[in-house]
This record gives C-alpha cells, sequence and structure tokens, in this order.
C-alpha cells in the first residue's frame, strides 16, 4: 500500500477518498488547503498515537460506532468498527478521510472513479448513507456538532 495515493472505498458511513498525503485530498476535491480532515484509525492504540483520550470520555469512546470525535487538540479522529472497511484500515493503521465528492456537492460515482488513484470494489458497491455523528470533547463536557 503507497500512502500516498489516493483510494476510493466504501466507508462505514459514504463512498469515500482515503490518503495519508491530505494535500492530495485537497487537490481533488477543489478544497482550502487550510481546512483540515477527519482521521480514520484502525484501533483504541492507534488513536493513542494521534492524542490523549480525556479519561472521563475513554468508555463513551471505546463503545461508539460511527461516531467522530473532535478532541481538545482540535484533531477530529473517528475509530473505525466495520469489518470491511477495517481489512484496508489495517494496512494503512491511518488515513485521512473524506467523502468522495467535490465540495459541497452530492454523491457522484463517475467523479469519484476519475479522481481516485486506486478504487476499491466491494460486494456492496458505493453508496452515501447517513454521516457520522461528531462530538467535541471537553475534559468533562461533550457537545454533539452533528
Amino acid at each position: 500500500m503507497n500512502p500516498d495515493l489516493v483510494y476510493l472505498a466504501q466507508t462505514e458511513t459514504t463512498a469515500g477518498f482515503l490518503s495519508q498525503n491530505a494535500d492530495a485530498l485537497s487537490r481533488i476535491k477543489n478544497r482550502p488547503s487550510g481546512k483540515s480532515f477527519l482521521i480514520s484509525v484502525d484501533s483504541l492504540q492507534t488513536l493513542r498515537s494521534f492524542t490523549r483520550v480525556p479519561k472521563h470520555h475513554k468508555n463513551h469512546i471505546r463503545r461508539a460506532k460511527k461516531t467522530t470525535f473532535v478532541y481538545p487538540c482540535g484533531l477530529a479522529i473517528r475509530v473505525v468498527k466495520d469489518e470491511e472497511h477495517l481489512q484496508f484500515l489495517r494496512k494503512l493503521k491511518w488515513s485521512y478521510s473524506t467523502s468522495s465528492n467535490l465540495s459541497g456537492k452530492g454523491f457522484d460515482e463517475v467523479y469519484a472513479q476519475e479522481r481516485a488513484d486506486v478504487i476499491l470494489f466491494t460486494c456492496k458497491g458505493f453508496f452515501e448513507d447517513k454521516p457520522s455523528s461528531i462530538y467535541r470533547l471537553g475534559k468533562r463536557k461533550m457537545r454533539k456538532l452533528r
């Protein structure tokens, strides 16, 4: 696996672009380079390499599915639980993740396949589902953003 390539894969929630190269993702999506991406990780151990998890929220993070948490350091990270998505993600350990559409537009499979370097097909095909929930974590409080 080449971490600089952009992969088109079905994630837990939607068809998405995955890569460890944030500049390549920004270029593909015509997105401002300063805007940050969600980080998908394969395990809680990998999560700990990015940030410290507030003690008050550890159980909630461990049990959450299809949920992204914005940590006090400013990073938005989701621990992936979907087995099909994990098969790919375990090879990279982590990746930046974004929906496979132009910024602000809906899912277009033709556009997504033209832009990706590598396309990972599954038996389910590509589809757009309900987006993940997003929570901002403080030392004690948790606030729902989406």
